[in-house]
């Protein structure tokens, strides 16, 4: 059988293929990197429409990644796939609280959720870039830590998926006057926001 082996010419043929699917759009170059990278993971088209890149957020994340940041993420799958070659070209780390003990002990006494326990952890420790892909528990925690001047994130994705609380959870961190990107609606997952991460990253690195 004749095919495509080569996984950098199957790469750059998918993103040709998206592209040409995608028709008109109002996305910059970046933008454009991030909404294929996306659309690349999923095989769905429809994220053209609810992928959601505030101005000036690239520019915030691309900083934080050269000044060599900790990302955390809500769940361990998101962290895995996360490509870590790149993240230690940049001196860069990922950072999941959730399998902690301490995590574990903390949220059995204040009876939360281990994600939410994990985000109050990362904002002790100084993280600023968060990366959600399950958890939206998770997202609403990170706005209150906001709104009760306990957090001061400089990027956040939003792109947990689900039916009870995701979609809600995106529609209140949007409303936080923070870089960010997020999925809109029900859908995301670990995969999409560990692709956002990735087609950042790759803006500095290739």
């Amino acid at each position: 059988m004749d095919y495509v082996k080569s996984p950098m010419d199957i790469e750059k043929r998918s993103f040709e293929i998206i592209e040409e699917e995608m028709g008109s759009h109002n996305f910059s170059d970046e933008e454009l990197l991030v909404v294929k990278r996306v659309i690349h993971t999923t095989g769905d088209p429809q994220y053209k429409e609810i992928v959601y890149i505030r101005p000036g957020a690239i520019d915030s994340a691309l900083k934080l990644l050269r000044e060599g940041t900790t990302i955390y993420t809500d769940t361990n799958m998101a962290a895995a796939g996360i490509n870590k070659k790149v993240l230690g070209k940049l001196n860069c780390k990922v950072e999941c609280f959730v399998n902690r003990e301490d995590i574990a002990d903390t949220a059995r006494v204040k009876g939360i959720t281990r994600s939410m326990a994990a985000v109050e952890k990362a904002v002790e420790e100084g993280v600023e870039f968060f990366v959600f892909g399950n958890a939206p528990t998770a997202l609403f925690k990170l706005k209150e830590l906001v709104l009760s001047g306990k957090a001061a994130p400089k990027f956040i994705v939003g792109a947990p998926v689900g039916f009870v609380g995701a979609e809600e959870s995106k529609k209140e961190i949007e409303k936080l006057d923070v870089p960010m990107i997020t999925i809109r609606g029900r859908k995301g997952g670990s995969n999409i926001a560990a692709a956002i991460v990735n087609s950042l990253m790759y803006m500095i690195t290739r």
